[in-house]
This record gives structure tokens, sequence and C-alpha cells, in this order.
């Protein structure tokens, strides 16, 4: 309560009002020293949980993005230093690491901060340390001298423990900090709290869970429906019962039938519904006074051409003193990028986006780019980002309002809905504390999307916390060398993976007796008179399945002819493409191979609509078959229209046979001539079951039992492996080590063991053994770079065929990792582990270029299986996890000094260009 509050009391209340608060200090002293350098009271639940902290308790704290945990974090930090003690604060991504740092260093000033990521290292020794979790874990293992001292320890956004990729780092953090350490958990609200903080207590001991709800900004949840925009609660009331509002509602019918009656005039050939366009958008936003705003489409390509798209409206947001401070800020922190990347990276159309206030933010951008934009919208000159879900995660960029284009996004595997947990993180961003009184989340409206389903999205609070731990051979080495292997068992035991699969196994169970009752009604419905249909079905089964294998080993076949296919092709022959965006007649003017020196061809043609360019191997199926012949001109340029003209016209003129034309020419398919098929068919016509005039019948219960089946199999073997299951992983890693060499059968570490402990990649193992074998000692720098690519590099999307690779040492080392891995595979298989993931050789030429000090625009262009360059980003991440692991190589003990050297000197050969200017990223 302030003093000023204090002069409407009576006497008696203002001296019981100043107790209170005495008494208040007397009981929390460093909390009442923190709170006075604060601008602001705290809320609620940030005294509750200082105040834990202050008794010497750990605290997890779970409230929603933009609620201010931090600040809690912040006081765990006062609390060390009071206590001349120290706090590492640890976040999830080196953004994040970065922001912290600044913020923390204005606060308490650098002599007292430092900074530990991958890219850099500050001050290491300071009393605060700022770091990705990542390297505590590493600090652990190393029984680093650091962590002398250490009393408080902040795991920033904590919920990413359940991300399948890293999650399990922040599990053997928490696993293993010495017990004397106070471990402050901050997460964004999730459903099991209870259930984490259960666990925390079984491990750190005594934590006081601390959950809110409440919002700081409130939240109104908007639908743009064409050009109209709608509550999508009428109250608060309404909003906890899920009640959407009555005109919304009324609209969304209407605008259905509308789409409707427009499908039946078309006779259901028309365009799809697409809504209100992008610029209309934001300056609908714009004239409601919702900027600024992120867009959220769930699309690198999409965001980009958004900007394109107000760009092209005219759209403008800033003033001409603003448009001059955004180039003032660009300039200064563009200054150290070439002017010959600045035009491979798009540099002067991103600046006339930001210019007029608009930006993309993806992580196809180039980091400098992306920290740019970042700074300029938190400063409120850039006032609408199109942006992909990764902004959610990441650095604190609040908005006034939040877009939603869709609820649908690609999750690299399949579009799948948005979860509760994820519209929740997305609209979180909506509302700066501070700034606004109350903070925006607008859903655009599509037929496909029910007000409803948006109501429920909003409503609900389920965003579950799920381990994603497992034991990794890195992990297994540095456990069995600290605390052997007995004890290795028991802490894994202890791991929030084996609390929740112990807990699950009860209710796996019940699903499973409750399947086996379905299947056998499903049996009875499908019996048949005439004999065994479960029998006939298998046939049938077995069919579907060989089909499916002919086919896939079909498409790799003619992939690998037309690409033979492509290579015979001559100028002036006239084939077909049958896919992607240049499908139909083209005439080869430069077949596209020899002169490129590496990859695969890349045709330049003229297609029939006279657009002239390379097309990729990507759009032949199969082999390409000459359907005819043109003459080209000698000095044919296909840059000139009238010259494109005159040989389209050609074209248009050649005798063809009307089918080529349409079609091509087809093939039969492998599967009309496999014996195993026509066996498995013959079988199946002679079964008895197949005269039966209710076979389909039978069948269609038949296919929901063996559905039920499979999965109920898949159950029996999680309840089957889920009790104990950490242990029994954990012995079957060690086991394989053993076998290898890197642990003894006594259980000690071996010296490749202590190589193996110090590589952190999901390749560990794979690495140590290329060390071992000496897959890499004759390699020279850039060499070193292609093929250790190999090891961390995963394409987005997963090409049909083999990258090439460069001939000579590159070559051969690859196929040496290639037959390792295979090796290790198979030795994983026969273990029934699955650790060491498939590798992909689509950046080995992409790494060589650049080590070898080629142009960016040459290298981005040499990625394989891309339709077009890969984007800077992209570049950037790839490359920057190759220098990681080249650094690994160069400390690792037990590599050969050339290869430590060579790695060395990798390291200095990529670190130049995009890579010296994004090390802060």
């Amino acid at each position: 309560m302030s003093g000023t509050e204090d002069v409407d009391l009576s006497p008696a209340d203002r001296y019981q009002a100043a107790r209170l608060r005495a008494e208040d200090v007397a009981r929390h002293p460093a909390l009442a020293e923190f709170t006075e350098e604060l601008e602001f009271a705290l809320d609620p639940f940030q005294a509750e949980s200082c105040e834990a902290l202050e008794r010497g308790t750990g605290v997890l704290v779970c409230a929603p993005t933009g609620a201010g945990k931090t600040v809690v974090g912040e006081f765990a930090v006062h609390l060390a230093l009071r206590q001349g003690r120290k706090c590492f604060y640890t976040t999830p991504i080196k953004a994040l690491s970065n922001q912290k740092y600044n913020d923390l260093v204005q606060r308490y000033g650098s002599d007292r901060v430092g900074l530990l990521t991958g890219d850099n290292a500050i001050n290491g020794d300071a009393p605060v340390v700022v770091m990705t979790t990542e390297v505590l874990r590493n600090m652990l293992y190393a029984g680093s001298g650091t962590l002398q001292g250490l009393s408080y320890v902040v795991m920033d956004e904590v919920h990413y423990l359940a991300d399948r990729f890293r999650g399990a780092v922040w599990e053997e953090v928490i696993i293993h900090l010495p017990e004397s350490v106070t471990l402050v958990s901050l997460s964004a609200t999730v459903s099991n709290a209870e259930e984490f903080a259960d666990w925390l207590v079984t491990v750190r001991g005594e934590t006081t869970v601390v959950v809110s709800e409440h919002r700081p900004v409130p939240l109104w949840q908007h639908m743009l429906v064409g050009k109209r925009m709608f509550d999508l609660f009428h109250d608060a009331e309404a909003a906890q019962k899920h009640d959407v509002h009555p005109e919304l509602l009324r609209y969304h019918r209407e605008m259905l039938r509308r789409v409707e009656l427009a499908g039946d005039m078309r006779r259901g050939r028309g365009r799809r519904w697409t809504g209100p366009h992008r610029p209309e958008i934001v300056e609908r936003l714009d004239n409601e006074g919702l900027l600024p705003a992120i867009l959220f489409i769930f699309s690198r390509a999409g965001c980009d051409a958004a900007v394109q798209q107000c760009l092209g409206a005219g759209l403008r947001l800033t003033g001409p003193d603003e448009r001059a401070e955004i180039r003032a800020i660009v300039e200064t922190r563009t200054k150290h990028i070439p002017a010959d990347d600045l035009q491979v990276l798009g540099y002067w159309e991103w600046l006339d986006g930001l210019e007029r206030g608009l930006a993309a933010h993806h992580a196809g951008m180039l980091p400098a780019f992306k920290e740019v934009v970042e700074e300029l919208f938190v400063r409120g000159l850039v006032k609408a980002v199109f942006a992909t879900e990764t902004l959610a995660l990441g650095i604190n960029m609040p908005a006034r309002c939040v877009v939603l284009e869709r609820l649908v996004k690609f999750n690299g595997e399949a579009h799948v809905d948005l979860t509760p947990g994820e519209y929740t993180q997305l609209t979180g961003r909506a509302g700066r504390r501070g700034i606004d009184v109350e903070g925006h989340a607008v859903v655009v409206w599509a037929p496909e999307v029910d007000p409803r389903h948006v109501a429920g999205l909003a409503s609900t609070r389920t965003y579950p916390l799920k381990s994603s731990f497992r034991p990794s051979y890195n992990m297994a080495v540095n456990l069995v060398g600290s605390v052997g292997s007995a004890a290795a068992r028991e802490l894994l035991e202890s791991s929030f993976a084996q609390f929740q699969a112990d807990r699950s196994v009860v209710g796996l169970a019940r699903q499973v007796q409750r399947n086996a009752d379905t299947m056998a009604t499903y049996e009875r419905e499908m019996a048949c008179h005439l004999g065994d249909f479960s029998q006939y079905f298998g046939i049938r089964v077995a069919i579907a399945d060989r089909e499916r294998a002919i086919a896939r080993q079909g498409a790799q076949q003619r992939r690998a002819a037309a690409l033979e296919s492509l290579e015979r092709l001559r100028p002036g022959d006239v084939i077909r493409v049958p896919t992607g965006r240049r499908s139909g007649l083209a005439i080869v003017i430069d077949p596209g191979v020899g002169g490129r020196g590496f990859g695969e061809p890349r045709p330049l043609v003229l297609t029939e609509d006279r657009w002239a360019g390379r097309i990729s191997g990507a759009d032949f199926t199969s082999a390409v078959e000459p359907l005819g012949r043109v003459r080209v001109p000698k000095q044919f340029n296909y840059r000139s229209a009238q010259d494109r003209r005159d040989l389209a016209a050609a074209l248009h003129r050649l005798d063809l046979d009307p089918a080529d034309r349409r079609h091509g020419r087809s093939r039969n398919t492998p599967a009309a001539d496999d014996a195993e098929l026509d066996s498995l068919r013959a079988s199946m016509r002679r079964h008895p079951c197949h005269r039966c005039p209710d076979r389909e019948e039978h069948a269609r219960w038949a296919e929901r039992r063996h559905r039920l089946e499979r999965d109920t199999e898949a159950l029996r073997g999680k309840v089957a492996s889920r009790t104990g299951s950490l242990a029994r992983t954990f012995d079957r890693v060690c086991g394989l080590l053993t076998d290898r060499g890197y642990l003894t059968t006594e259980g000690s570490v071996t010296d490749a063991g202590r190589t193996l402990a110090r590589i952190w990649s999901e390749t560990d193992l794979l690495v140590a053994e290329c060390l071992r074998r000496g897959v890499w000692d004759k390699l020279d720098p850039a060499e070193l770079a292609a093929a250790a690519s190999v090891l961390v590099y995963e394409a987005r999307r997963e090409a049909e065929d083999r990258a090439s690779v460069p001939r000579g040492g590159v070559t051969e080392a690859v196929d040496e990792t290639l037959s390792l891995w295979a090796e290790l595979r198979e030795d994983e298989d026969s273990r029934g582990l699955q650790l060491t993931r498939e590798l992909d050789l689509g950046f080995v030429w992409p790494m060589y270029r650049w080590a070898r000090g080629e142009s960016l625009t040459k290298v981005l262009g040499s990625v394989h299986g891309l339709d077009g360059d890969m984007p800077a980003g992209d570049f950037v991440r790839w490359s920057r996890q190759v220098l990681d692991l080249l650094g690994q190589l160069a400390d690792a003990t037990g590599a050969p000094e050339g290869v430590r050297r060579t790695a060395r000197q990798a390291m200095t050969a990529v670190t130049r260009g995009v890579l010296a200017y994004s090390v802060m990223g």
C-alpha cells in the first residue's frame, strides 16, 4: 500500500497498515529489498513464489505467457548475490539467453553477470551466469569447478522438458543438481502441474507449487468473418460456459449458406473460399487501433508472401520520422554484412517492408535480420509481423493483437489441428503489460472453422507436460563414470519419464481389456458360413502389404531411371514434364549436366507457354523419353522474348501423337509381373470365403477388428515396457557400449568411453566410432566440414533419392560413415534400441563449397532436394551445428592430433561471411 493511499485512512488504520508492513519486512527482508528497486507492485502469485524462495524451498511457478514469471527468477538472482553465492539462469534457446543476459547486466552490472552459450563465453566465473540448459548439463557431467558456491538454478521455460528432441536435458539437470541447490522452475500454464510438482518433491525435496491462471492484461477473443469482426463471447460468464456469441453463430450459418450457394452455382468447380486478403486484415486492425500485431501464418513462404502482398497493395503503417529511425537502426545493425551478401539475402525488399512497418519472422531468415525485426517491433516501429509459430516459443515480443490465419499447421509429417495448449501459447502474446489495457486475439473465419470449435480452444487449459526422457549413449557413459552402473539405474528410475510411466500403466491395462471385449464382438459379426474369414482376410492384408512394398520399390527405381534418362538428353529434345509448376511439353535448351560439378541434372527448358528456366530432377517421377526433336538455333537466347516465341511456335507445330501430348508414354507397373503377388491373389480367389455374397460386409468387420488388434498389441507392448522400462533400456545401451569397448565388463569407462562422454550430439556414438576408425584422418578442412555435416543435418522434407557428394576424400569418408551407421543400426535393432537416426547427405555440397570459400549465392543453390535456394536462416542454423561438432572434435581428448588440428582449421574456414556476423544470433 502506498503513502498516497494511506492519506484517506484514519490514524488508527494507518498505524495498523504500517505495523503489517513492518511485520512483512521482518518476515521477508530480502523480498522487501528486492521490491524497493521495482517500479511496480508484485502480483499475488509473484509474491507467494518469492516468499517461498526466501523461506528456503524450491518453487514451481506456472503462469500464462506475459504474466511476469521471470520476476521470480530475478529474485533468486537477488538472493544469491545477497548471500554471496552463485545463481545460474538457464533458458532453452540462445536468443533468450542473450536477452536475459542484457536485462541482468542492466540491473547488476557486467562485472557480476556472465553468459555461456554454444557461441559465447563472457565472464563465466561471475556470481550470476545466464546459459542454455545444455551448457549446465555438460558442466554437471564434467564436474566443472564453476559449480562451486552454486545456490540457485532458475530453469526458465521448464515446459521444454516435453520437447522430444531436447527435453531429456532438463530432466538430466534436475536429477543431477547437488541437493544443496534450490531449483526455481518457471513454466507456462500446464494442466498436470500437480503431477510435475509431485515428481519434483521426490527428486529435489520440498517444492512449493504456485499456479496462476490470471492474465495481467485481459484477453478478448474475436472472429473476423469476411469483412465483419465479432466478439467470440458476449461476456466473461459466456466464456466460462463456452457459449459463443449468438450473433456470430447466426452470421456463421449465413456465410455457410452463401458459400454453399456459390459452389452450387459453379457446379462445385469454382475457387475455394479465400477469405479477406492479408493487406485488408492489416488495414482493418490499423483502423481499429489494434496494431502492433503478430499475424501467425504456419508457413515460411506464406509469411514472406504476406509481406509482398501488403507492399503490392501499397500499405504503409509508418510516418516519415519512423521511417528514418528504422533505416538508421537497420543500417547500424547490418553495416558489417558485405554488399554482395545483402543482395543474395533480399536486403532491399526486406528494408522496404520494414520502412513501411511490415516484416516476416521465421526460422528461414538470417538471424541478424530476425533480431532487427524483433528490436523494431518491441520499439513499436514495425507494426505488423507475419510469423510462424516458432515466435511464440522464443523471445519476449508481445503485441496488442494476435491474428491466427488458420487453425491447422504442418508438424513435419502431416497437417494437424492446433491443440488448446498451442492456441493458448500463440494468443498469449496479445496484450503488453504496462502499455495495453487489453489484448486481442482474432481468428480468421473459413467455412471449415466452426466458432464453437474456436470457443473450445480458447476456453480449454489442457496442456499436459509429458516427459520425453530416454537414455542416450553419452548419458550412459557419463552416468556410469560419475556414479557407477547400479546407482545410474536408480537415477534413471527417478526420472519424470518413469514417474509418469508407472502412473499410466493402470489406465492402459483397463483399455486393453475393453479392446479385447470389443474384438470378440467384431469376431462374431465377421463370421462366415463358408469358411475361416480371419484366414481369408489375412491373405487380403498380405496382398495390400505386398502392393505397398512394390510401390515403394518402384518409386525408387523410377526416380533412378529418371535421373539417368535426364543425363542422356540433348539440346532440341522435346520432353513432357509430368509434375511441378512447369508440367507439360518442353524443349531442352541445355541438358544441365557436366559443367555444374555437383548434384543432379537441372535441364534448361522452354515450355509451351514460353517460360524458360531450369527445372528440377524432382519434377520427373519416371524415365524421360524424347517425344520428338526441334532444331534450336545456335544463337538462341532464352532471355529474348522473340527467340522464346519463335521456338515455342515450332513446338506447337510439331506433329506429336495426341496421347503423348497429353500424358507422355506409360509403362507397366512393377506389380503387374510380381510372382509373390500373383500367388497371393490366386490363394485369395481359391479361398471359399471369396464366393460369399456377404463378403464385403464381413470384410468391413474384419477391418475394424484388424485395426483394433493392431492398436491393442501396441497397448500391450506399452504395458509390458513401461514398468522399469528406462532401466531395461539403460541395460541394453550399456550392453552395446560394452561390446564395442566403451565400457568394461566390470562397469567402468574406457578411454574410448571418455571420448564419447564429451560428444554431445544425436549421433554421439557414430561420431565416436568415426574417430576410432580413422574415418576423417586424411581429410583437409573443407572435406572434414562436409563429412561432419552428414552427422547433424536433417532436411525439412525427405528426399526420394541419395544426394551426390564431392569425389575423392569426401566420398570415401561419407561411404565409411554410412557403412558404420548400417553396422550400428543392425546392432541396435538386435537389442531393440532406436537411438541413432538416419543420415542425410543433403548438406555435404553446401558445406564443402562454403568451407572452400565459394560465394553465398552458389552455396545456397547447391542444397540437395530443394526446388529453389536454401533459406539463409536454415544455412546458418545447420552450419552452426556443423561448427559445434567441429569444436567438439577439436577438443576431443581421444582424437588423433591431426583430426583435431584439421577441425580447428575447418572452423576458421567456415566462420566467415554470414557465419561470422551471425555468431550472436
